[in-house]
C-alpha cells in the first residue's frame, strides 16, 4: 500500500520502495553546484524530451521558490539525490537556482523568518 499523495516512493510503513540511487539512475554527483539554502524556482520552460516521474515531482514543488533542503525533505530523498534531480532540470533550463544570501548581508531577523517559513511549509 502506498502513502496517500501518490508518490509511490514509500510504502505504508514509510519504508523506501525505491532506493534513492535508482531515482537518480545511479548518479551521485550533481552537474550543477547547489547549496542547501539555494533557492530553486521553475522557469516555465519544459525540456524537449519526456520527463521522468521524479523530475515531474520536482517541477511541481518548484512552482513556488523553495530551498534545496526543503525540496529534498518534501521528496523524502537524501539531499544528494535531490541535487542530482535539480541539476538535471537546471541543465535543461526548467529550473533556476539563486545563490543563497550570505547571512552577513541579510539581517538575522530576515534569515530566521526564511528558515521558519521553510519549516512551516514542510
Amino acid at each position: 500500500m502506498t502513502i496517500p499523495g501518490g508518490d509511490g516512493w514509500l510504502d505504508g510503513d514509510s519504508a523506501r520502495a525505491v532506493r534513492p540511487y535508482a531515482v537518480t539512475g545511479g548518479r551521485t554527483s550533481p552537474r550543477v553546484e547547489l547549496d542547501l539554502t539555494s533557492m530553486i524556482a521553475a522557469t516555465g520552460t519544459r525540456p524537449g524530451s519526456h520527463l521522468e516521474h521524479e523530475h515531474e515531482q520536482v517541477l511541481r514543488l518548484c512552482r513556488q521558490p523553495a530551498s534545496v533542503a526543503e525540496i529534498a525533505a518534501r521528496l523524502r530523498l537524501p539531499v544528494v539525490a535531490a541535487k542530482v534531480l535539480l541539476s538535471d532540470l537546471a541543465g535543461w533550463g526548467a529550473v533556476r537556482a539563486s545563490a543563497p544570501v550570505p547571512a552577513s548581508s541579510a539581517g538575522s531577523h530576515v534569515l530566521l523568518e526564511r528558515v521558519l517559513d521553510g519549516l512551516l511549509r514542510l
